[in-house]
This record gives structure tokens, sequence and C-alpha cells, in this order.
């Protein structure tokens, strides 16, 4: 009898064990989530109209509001991997699925999660032994280009698998200080950042080469950017100049260097980007520049591009500046105008802060799925580009 319970304990042992083990690998594959409120998914199962949501992702979290109920918090999505250190989102209405890039911005690296949408939990979570910075998502969402991160030493730019999180092991190489990225329309091609290269490079998703180079910018690198919906024009920010510059996409040219009237900045004050943060309304009429040193978002009038310059329009004066680094989207109907790592939401109709959001004065990632029917029909990406498609001018 002894030993058959011998025995006995040295099976429960194992089975312990054993469920032990399972119980770590499923952890490290799929970390829980922990959510509160109703999401989006469920909000909308029976509606056929189309639903607007600002997804936040701040403070080991990811925050949903209602855009349509004046910015409302619905659900709230903790995540505590992902720590304070997020660089980048996308989405794909294609997948229904979410990507956050956390941890460091050179080696040792970091990390991908993908975060399920519709069924409302973590799918899968990849560390990396190289850096990870704003990224961008092919239009059918099954790549991802991954930069390698500002605080890299190259400028290279990851091809991963958004299905699994794997490096396909193609790359494309860009402007050193990889760090922001966007996909053009139709995915063709991708508009690459890097902040010690004055180029803002386009490169060919066909076949992973840079196709052309824009600039000389305003150095000493490329900060944040943005285009328009006809890849006709690019916008460019740089730590060295309070303003912005508009250039040529096909020629490469700069066509315009604007500074912004009536306002200057101190750079051994402020050594960092003064206009962290830049955003085309969707009908790309306006230009909306975030001014970090001075406390305010400028608003240009851009209806007469590529013929005249842009023209300012209004000084809107900030209730909660950024203590340093900024951000700026539009929502996709270009009614509200979030200003990341302040908090601050302006109604653009009126150029008034009609709000004020916490999480969103946080972070500067943030971006805003559509949804109809319980399931994710469109999304923005972070970057405020323009939505007009008409031809060049």
């Amino acid at each position: 009898m002894r030993g058959i319970g011998g025995r006995i304990a040295v099976v429960g042992v194992i089975l312990l064990v054993a469920a032990l083990v399972l119980l770590v690998g499923r952890s490290r594959s799929q970390p829980s989530a922990t959510n509160s409120g109703r999401s989006p998914a469920r909000l909308t199962s029976h509606s056929s109209k189309t639903r607007h949501f600002e997804y936040v992702i701040a403070d080991g979290a990811i925050y949903v509001y209602s855009i349509d109920h004046a910015n409302r918090l619905v659900q709230t999505i903790r995540l505590p991997q992902l720590g304070t250190s997020i660089h980048g989102v996308v989405a794909s209405p294609r997948t229904g699925r979410l990507y956050i890039a956390y941890g460091q911005q050179k080696p040792p690296g970091g990390a991908l999660l993908a975060y399920g949408l519709r069924p409302g939990r973590t799918l899968w979570y990849r560390t990396y032994s190289f850096g990870i910075d704003s990224m961008a998502i092919s239009p059918n969402g099954r790549w991802i280009y991954m930069p390698a991160g500002e605080k890299a030493s190259d400028g290279k730019w990851r091809i991963i698998a958004a299905s699994s999180g794997k490096p396909s092991g193609q790359s494309i190489g860009g402007p050193i200080g990889a760090h922001n990225t966007i996909m053009g329309p139709g995915g063709r091609y991708l508009y690459l950042g890097g902040v010690d290269s004055p180029y803002l490079g386009v490169a060919s998703t066909a076949t992973n080469l840079v196709v052309r180079k824009i600039g000389p910018l305003n150095g000493p690198g490329v900060r944040p950017f943005t285009i328009n919906g006809s890849q006709t024009l690019a916008f460019t920010t740089a730590r060295s100049f309070l303003g912005f510059q508009v250039s040529s996409i096909d020629s490469g040219k700069v066509l315009y260097t604007v500074p912004i009237p009536g306002f200057s900045v101190d750079p051994v004050k402020f050594p960092r980007t003064p206009n962290h943060g830049i955003s085309l309304s969707p009908d790309e009429r306006r230009l909306y520049l975030i001014d970090t040193p001075n406390g305010y978002v400028h608003v240009f009038d851009i209806q007469g591009l590529p013929a005249s310059p842009p023209m300012l329009l209004a000084n809107i004066r900030l209730a909660h500046a950024p203590p340093d680094d900024g951000w700026l989207q539009t929502s996709r109907d270009g009614h509200y105008l979030y200003v990341g790592r302040s908090g601050d939401v302006i109604d653009t109709r009126t150029d008034t802060i009609v709000a004020y959001r916490r999480t969103i004065g946080s972070t500067a990632d943030f971006l805003e799925i559509d949804w109809r029917h319980g399931r994710p029909v469109a999304t923005t990406n972070r970057y405020g580009v323009g939505y007009a498609r008409r031809p060049p001018g």
C-alpha cells in the first residue's frame, strides 16, 4: 500500500508540474486583459449605423471613448505588461486586431502585442532583440513595418507577420534613427521618418526599397510628419525650427518653409522638438500644429497649396500645455482634435477646448476605430493624415 501511495503522490506531483508549465506557457503567449465597461463590439452589435470610438493607449491600459457621445469613456482594458513605455499603435479592421509597440527603442529590444478587438482579449505578444517604434500596417492587415527605434544606430524597418508577430527576415533600409512611419493610401508606398536624417524616405512595398527622398529638410532629422490623401504633399517638423515645411512628394523638393508669425522659442530653454505634433483636417483644408514651448495649437489654411503657401488662421491657447513633447490627431469626421500629452480636446468647428481627458494627457498613442454590426469597419492611424484624393493642383 505504501508503494501504491508513493506512486500516486509522484503522479500527482507530475500532473501539478505539468499544469504549472502549461499555465506559464499560456500566460506568456496570451497574458490576461482585465476589461471594465461595455466594448464597442457589444455597443454596436445591433446597430446598422457606424459608430466612432477613440482608442487611447496609456498607463498600462487601453481606454475607449465614444466620439459620438462627447468623447465619453465606455471601456477600460487593463494590460499591465505594457507599462508606460508605449511607442506605437496601429489597427486592422480587416483582421479585427489592434497592435501596440512598447519597450525599448534600441537593443536589447522592445515588444509587440496583438489584441483581438471582437473577442476582447490579448492574442499574443512577442519580445524582440531589436528596438521598436511607431510602426505602420499594410491595408490587408498582413504585414507590420517596424522601425528600429529613434535611439538605435541604424535606419532599418523590419517587416513582421501581423498574424504571429514573427519577423519575416525582410527589411527596408531607410533614414537613420528610424522612428515614424506612415502607410500611404492603397499600400503601395511607405513613408519613413528618421530623427538623424534630414530626408523623408519613400519606400515601395513591392520591392522594399527606398524609391525617393524628400529634402533636404530642416535638421537634424525628421520629427512628426503627415501626408495628404493624394500623396502629393508631405508636411514635416524638425527639432531646429518653430514651424513646419511643405514638400512635393513627386519632386522631393521643399515648396514652403512656414514659420509661426508672432511666436518664437529659445532653444536653450527648450532643446526638444517645439512642434511635436502635426495633423491635417480630413478634408485637407486646414493644418493643425502644436507649439509646445508656447502652449498653443496653431491653425493654418492650406487650401491654396501647392500654388500658394499656408496662411495662419488661428492660435488656440491650450488649457493644459504639454511639459515637453505633444501630439495631434483629428477624428475621422474632422469634428475633434485630440492633443496628446495635454489631454485637451478641441472642437474644430469653433476652435475651442470642449473637454479634457486625463489619459490623452499622458500619451501620444491613440487612434480612431469605427464599428458597425459589432465589427470594426474603419480606422485612422495616429498621424492625422489627409483623406482628400483630388488630383495634384
